[in-house]
């Protein structure tokens, strides 16, 4: 039989036992988070039809939508993201869901996207997406921005800023330069770019686009406005309030900026940032995204925002939502960098040693023990010299190790050896199996 060559395409990955680890911890914090808010799990299929995702992200994000086989006339598609499956979902059962509906999501999606390791961006990765679905009040954004700032807070991040701005400004911004409606999601998907390309790589987008220089001034003067949240909305409101949608975002970012701070959020943790643009075509109102401001190169950490109209796409009626998306790659990339990830390279607390003969009942039963206590426990498959277990256990990351030898079988005792110290005492079961247990609680 000819020799198949192991491989994996590029932009994918294996995840061995350490780093999954490492990615499950996240996970689970993220996971506690998103239910201390009262969300609750949902997954939808990998694979979707075609015409359900295309049309909701703009031209660039579906040109990266991986087609799959047609079936009975129609294609299939990898999904893009959870969001708009989710809104998919929302709509087919939209008679059975209690509102305002508050789900989580953490599950792989794919783009045909060039892949940039150091930042995180891979053609498939998992996202963690919380949405509430139901409800047009700011307090269900303030949420969102509050939710996102526990999650960061948990994991570990100290210096980050969670951007928020509103795409009704950004329109009204895009009306005030003599542009159409229309065009603001162009205008959008340019500013979007500003981390990556920079003002001057902005202007040249806009330009291509067919915008003039007098246009691009325009919004460039507005954009760099600054200020606190109070007087840069003041100045936006005088600058912009007669543009379509002025007066109704600039009320709803105030309104929601006061939220968030109620809520508890640190003033330094999040900040009005009139470039923020998320370029995504479904975004109708609010829009929010961390980033680590000393770290610039790793990119966004989370992002997301208000879309009214996208469910209604399926539904045939608008259901308001908004929500945001941890990007676990991103985030776990980014910890990676910064040191932040955790050393722990097994789950086990306890290696049971096996010399085989009688005591190796007497182990086999305090391993059974150990495991309903709860306390991760292995026994050594092999009759091997102690010297080889120990290494086994040192190699692993284990912390302690039971020694049942011959003495210990006949009295009912074992030995308890923390491999970091080299500590060892002899105990009665019992007493052993408490004490293991009270250092698992510690």
């Amino acid at each position: 039989m000819e020799k198949i060559k192991p491989r994996i395409f590029s932009g994918t990955r294996d995840f061995l036992p350490e780093e999954m680890l490492q990615r499950e911890e996240i996970v689970d914090k993220i996971k506690g988070a998103f239910r201390r808010y009262g969300f609750l799990p949902v997954e939808t299929p990998a694979i979707e039809y075609l015409d359900i995702l295309l049309g909701k992200y703009g031209d660039e994000g579906d040109r990266m939508i991986y087609r799959l086989a047609y079936e009975e006339g129609n294609t299939l598609a990898l999904r893009y993201d959870l969001t708009v499956p989710m809104s998919r979902l929302v709509a087919m059962y939209h008679g059975q869901l209690q509102y305002p509906f508050k789900r989580y999501q953490i599950q792989p999606v794919w783009r045909s996207d060039r892949p940039q390791i150091r930042q995180g961006r891979f053609r498939e990765f998992y996202q963690c997406d919380a949405d509430i679905v139901g409800s047009e009040a700011m307090l269900a954004d303030a949420e969102i921005v509050a939710l996102t700032n526990e999650i960061l807070s948990a994991l570990g991040f100290e210096e980050f800023v969670i951007r928020i701005n509103h795409r009704k400004i950004l329109r009204a911004i895009t009306l005030h330069s003599g542009l159409r409606l229309e065009d603001e999601p162009v205008v959008c998907r340019c500013i979007d770019k500003l981390d990556k390309i920079g003002l001057d790589g902005v202007r040249k987008e806009m330009l291509d686009s067919g915008f003039g220089d007098k246009v691009a001034d325009s919004i460039f003067d507005v954009l760099a406005l600054e200020g606190g949240h109070e007087e840069l909305l003041n100045r936006l409101l005088s600058l912009l309030g007669t543009a379509e949608g002025a007066e109704e975002g600039i009320g709803e970012t105030q309104e929601l900026l006061q939220d968030v701070g109620r809520l508890g959020v640190p003033a330094d943790n999040f900040r009005l940032d009139l470039y923020l643009a998320r370029g995504l075509d479904y975004y109708t109102g609010p829009i929010y995204e961390s980033v680590l401001p000393a770290h610039p190169h790793i990119g966004s950490l989370t992002g997301g925002g208000r879309y009214d109209e996208l469910i209604g796409l399926y539904s045939g009626i608008d259901v308001p939502a908004t929500g945001t998306t941890i990007g676990l790659d991103r985030m776990f990339a980014a910890m990676g960098q910064l040191g932040m990830l955790s050393e722990r390279r097994t789950t086990t607390r306890v290696l049971v040693i096996n010399f085989g003969g009688e005591e190796l009942a007497v182990a086999l039963a305090f391993t059974g023990s150990l495991r309903e206590a709860g306390i991760a426990a292995e026994v050594y498959y092999e009759a091997a010299r102690l010297k080889k277990q120990l290494s086994y256990a040192d190699r692993k990351g284990i912390p302690y190790v039971a020694i049942i030898g011959e003495k210990e079988a006949k009295s009912g005792r074992v030995s308890i050896k923390k491999l970091a110290s080299g500590e060892q005492e002899t105990l009665p079961l019992a007493e052993a199996l408490n004490m293991l247990r009270d250092k698992e609680a510690e």
